[in-house]
């Protein structure tokens, strides 16, 4: 993974000496609320209903031991002894002090973490494939692409305010684990029929009050050009993108108003010009930042076979461990939705276990999904046993990822100030509802999404089945959507009509999920099953 040099140590240590100054201000009453709100949000330090939230950026959802203790230490000492997880790759902490905020950032800064660039009108933090580095079917490691186009956006002086937040997330694979074609730009590195690597470059993608998929803009742009590619594709949506409307702001407002062959035609225009300003990095520069994401020091002549004689570890092992490019290891799935539990929320205890077993098992490397759970990429198949049993005694054990309970959710009403409704009581009794793990493999592959607001921060336009909580007349409703899908055949999920309350959206879900089981065939997924039949018969169901 890549670490800082001193000049990246630098501009961290400098950041957090300035915005210790501005609390400084703030709380001795020299600046307004008005006036500091600009400066608090360029450190990802957002005003909640309760307190405020810090907003910690982890690079395309790497980190090491060192780093997940140090956001272990900071649930501990300045949060309620938790953190959550978010589907942007990073970590919230939701009962911050003003006056604590320097010091967090202090202390992230010595293991090489910060929050810029986690708010505001800016690129935000690159995400990409949890598996990156470790799956067997990627064209190469996309992470080196992902920490130039970092270091690219960060400060980046002509994108630092843009007309809306802006944000890439990055694939080398088939299988689209991130959510590329629901991105403002989605690339995904492929190779072309003469062998070469390039970039398939998807734009106007997005979630929201108006969704879109991504259409593609460029099906090849060589690897080498990528860079200045991204860029033209910037200088376009700042020219024109709309700053009097910030319901219209978005990129995927741009390219659906000119249209997406317009957008391709004036992006090639100004990609004639950026080409000549030497943006895109020497060899020599890409090969030094690639070489930090050299594979690490697998051995060989491990054994293949893992002794499934304990059943519960057994379930474990089909339902959360993927295969690993390396023979002898495998890809571990950490569970943070337990029955019950709050999706993508981690004690400190638990946090501190996740990089204990990295650093034991683990090749001293972790992964936050966009999916909101966490990844040990790099742990060999004779010691899956041990790392099940350890997060078995942690609660950490769940075999549900990619289930119904495996349920991505934001904070909703419970914390956010924008939210319509709260979405984590309705995730608790959808879990709760669907606690048989028989009965949750036999629906099998089923993604259920809930957000609290129109901002879709819980992604609910992409579930195969999506909740969104609205406000009806000063009441939270539900709306339930059906038929999204955030993969590679993404697609956005359909209101299926009037509203429901708290209670009833759960039984909604259940009318669908059974509906679903009488209609499907032999290895039809729920939205396989959707797309077959279509909509009415899963209307009908919901409604009677």
């Amino acid at each position: 993974m890549y670490k800082y040099d001193q000049y990246d140590q630098a501009i961290v240590d400098a950041r957090v000496d300035e915005f210790r100054d501005q609390v400084q201000r703030r709380l001795a009453g020299e600046i307004t609320e008005d006036q500091f709100k600009p400066l608090r949000l360029m450190n990802g330090l957002y005003l909640q209903l309760h307190a405020y939230m810090l907003r910690v950026a982890i690079p395309y959802g790497t980190l090491d031991s060192r780093q997940m203790r140090m956001l272990a230490h900071i649930a501990r000492k300045y949060d309620k002894d938790y953190g959550h997880f978010t589907t942007r790759q990073n970590i919230q902490y939701n009962w911050i002090k003003l006056e604590d905020a320097p010091d967090i950032l202090a202390d992230l800064a010595t293991v090489e973490m910060h929050a810029i660039q986690t708010s505001g009108n800016c690129i935000r933090n690159i995400s990409s494939d949890q598996f990156a580095g470790a799956a067997a079917d990627e064209v190469t490691d996309p992470r080196p692409w992902a920490e130039l186009l970092r270091q690219w956006s960060t400060f980046h002086p002509e994108f630092s305010y843009l007309p809306r937040k802006f944000k890439i997330a990055v694939i080398a694979v088939e299988e689209d684990r991130a959510a590329v074609k629901l991105h403002d730009i989605g690339i995904q590195i492929h190779r072309n029929a003469a062998g070469e690597v390039g970039a398939r470059i998807f734009v106007g993608g997005g979630m929201g009050r108006t969704p879109m998929v991504a259409p593609v803009i460029r099906e090849f742009v060589p690897i080498g050009d990528l860079l200045s590619y991204v860029e033209a594709c910037l200088r376009v949506y700042n020219r024109y993108g709309r700053r009097d409307n910030i319901y219209k702001a978005r990129i995927k407002i741009l390219v659906h108003e000119i249209g997406a062959e317009e957008y391709a035609r004036q992006v090639e225009e100004e990609w004639a010009h950026v080409k000549t300003l030497g943006l895109d990095p020497p060899p020599g520069e890409f090969e030094r930042i690639a070489a930090f994401f050299a594979p690490p020091a697998f051995e060989t002549g491990l054994a293949d076979t893992v002794d499934r004689s304990d059943p519960d570890f057994a379930l474990w092992l089909d339902q959360n461990v993927k295969a690993h490019k390396q023979p002898g290891y495998a890809i571990v799935n950490i569970s943070l939705k337990p029955v019950g539990g709050i999706p993508g929320d981690a004690t400190s205890a638990q946090i501190d276990l996740m990089a204990d077993l990295a650093e034991r098992y683990g090749l001293d490397e972790l992964r936050v999904t966009h999916a909101q759970n966490i990844v040990l990429p790099h742990v060999k198949k004779a010691d899956l046993y041990a790392v099940w049993q350890a997060l078995d005694a942690a609660g950490l054990a769940s075999a549900n990822l990619d289930l119904i309970s495996d349920i991505i959710a934001c904070p909703g009403l419970d914390y956010c100030s924008l939210a319509n409704a709260r979405s984590i009581p309705v995730a608790q009794k959808i879990a709760e509802r669907f606690a048989s793990l028989d009965r949750q493999r036999d629906l099998g592959e089923l993604k259920l999404k809930i957000s609290g607001c129109i901002n879709a921060c819980g992604h609910h336009h992409a579930g195969h089945i999506g909740i969104l909580g609205v406000d009806r007349k000063g009441v939270e409703n539900y709306q339930l959507l059906l038929g999204g899908s955030g993969a590679e055949d993404a697609s956005l999920g359909r209101i299926t009509g009037p509203g429901f309350s708290e209670d009833g959206v759960v039984d909604a879900v259940e009318r669908a999920v059974e509906k679903y089981r009488e209609l499907r065939e032999d290895g039809e997924r729920f939205l396989d099953t959707y797309r077959r039949v279509g909509f009415e018969p899963f209307k009908e169901a919901i409604y009677g």
